[in-house]
This record gives C-alpha cells, structure tokens and sequence, in this order.
C-alpha cells in the first residue's frame, strides 16, 4: 500500500474533528473524501501530510509513519493543494518551480526547470508563465496550485477541493488531469470534494465522512444513493445518464 492510515484522530477545544479514521490506498487509484461541511474532510488532509500532528493512530506512507519524516521528507512524498493559494508578486513559473523544493540543491536545475515547463504546458498556463499571481482570476490561481503540486512530483497527491473557482471546462481539466498522471505516474491521490457526481466520474473510492466519522468506505461505482443520502441528510437517487452516474437530489 502507498498510503495506510489506521485509527486516525484530532482534536481541538475538547471536541472531536477527525475520529478513529482509518483506509488503504494503492499507488494508481484516487480516493475522494466526501460530506457536508465541517465534518472532518479538510482537517483529515491536514493530518495524512503531519500539517495537524494527530492526537492518535498512524499514517503510513510506503511504511513509514509520517511523523518520523523531516518536513523535507514529507514533501518529497505528499503534494498539498490547499483550497486557496495565496496571491502574491511570485510570477506563475516562480510559483510552480516552488513545487521543486523538496528536490532542489543550491539552484534548479535542467532537469526542474524541464518539469515545471511541462507541468505549466500540462495545465494550459503556458500564456500566463510570466504573469504575476496578483493579476490571476481564482479559477487561475487554484489551477498554478494544481500545477506546483503536480511539478513536486510526490508519491501522494493531496488535493482539498481542487476544483473550487473553477468553471465546468476546467474542472473537467483539473479532474481529467489528476486521472492521468495517478494512472500515467502510479501515483496515489485524495481529493476533499463537494460535487458527489464528480467524485462518481473520477474517483476510484469515496469515504463519506459524518461528525468526524467515516461512515462508508466504498468502491466509487457501489456508492449507493440511501448512503449519499444518509450522510447529507437529504435523499437523493443515482441514475447513469450518458453512461456516467449522477447524484439527483429528489427535494
């Protein structure tokens, strides 16, 4: 396994956030971590990579316990790409070269620079590499996160709400992309998602997440409408409309 993760906990202020989680992930498959707000998910991403250090259980990456790892370790294994990157005078090539950190020695080198040019060209930011993030849209800004976590080159790739701000075309993208290099790299991904059809198109998993729990931990095409709707408290029916599955709410 790529990724275990075994009776996970965290908490603050005497209040359960994350409770007793646990899951497998095999290199080559995506796991979309699915609930309403406030439930855990964004908080569980935060504790695989030892951003929050768990108050119990272990994760494990390629049997090693995240704890043990520097954080230069730990970058070199996890890609993180939080909800919203920062805008600041960094021009996008700056920003996505960040990704190389973990790898780099006293300056980049042929081969970073390489990697980000082709990541930068994956993404269709080649128009926007001189540009300074400050001057981006919020659909830009999430897909330069996207792609310094993708120039980073990680075992795992973390990804909470990836495509937020984005319109239907580049989510698509973004998605499609993620789906490419899991498969094209043999990779792992986890991905915190509110678009429960999309998480059915592209994920190979979900676990469902209610106050802290893990509710269901199912095959992506065995997601069941009764379990959708348990976990949002609204019922909801899955019906294959052009040979993709989607989440119909029935209110």
């Amino acid at each position: 396994m790529s990724l275990a993760v075994s009776n996970l906990s965290f908490g603050y202020n005497g209040r359960m956030v994350v409770d007793q989680v646990s899951f497998d992930l095999a290199p080559g498959r995506i796991l979309a971590i699915l609930g309403p707000n406030g439930v855990g998910k964004t908080t569980l991403l935060k504790c695989l990579n030892a951003i929050l250090k768990p108050r119990g259980g272990t994760v494990l990456v390629e049997d090693i316990d995240v704890l043990c790892l520097s954080r230069r370790e730990v970058a070199r294994r996890f890609g993180y790409v939080p909800q919203r990157l920062e805008a600041g005078r960094l021009t996008v090539f700056d920003a996505v070269l960040l990704g190389r950190t973990p790898h780099l020695g006293l300056r980049p080198s042929v081969h970073d620079v390489a990697v980000v040019e082709r990541v930068i060209l994956r993404l269709g930011l080649a128009p926007l590499g001189l540009r300074h993030l400050d001057r981006l849209s919020g659909g830009e800004l999430q897909k330069v996160a996207v792609a310094r976590a993708l120039a980073q080159e990680p075992r795992i790739l973390l990804f909470d709400e990836p495509t937020a701000s984005l319109d239907l075309k580049n989510q698509m993208d973004i998605l499609g992309t993620i789906r490419e290099v899991v498969a094209g790299q043999n990779v792992s991904a986890v991905l915190t998602m509110h678009d429960v059809s999309a998480a059915l198109r592209f994920a190979d998993a979900c676990l469902l997440m209610k106050s802290g729990r893990v509710l269901a931990h199912v095959a992506a095409d065995a997601l069941s409408g009764e379990t959708i709707g348990e976990v949002y408290g609204l019922p909801v029916r899955v019906e294959t409309v052009y040979g993709q599955r989607v989440v119909i709410p029935c209110t």
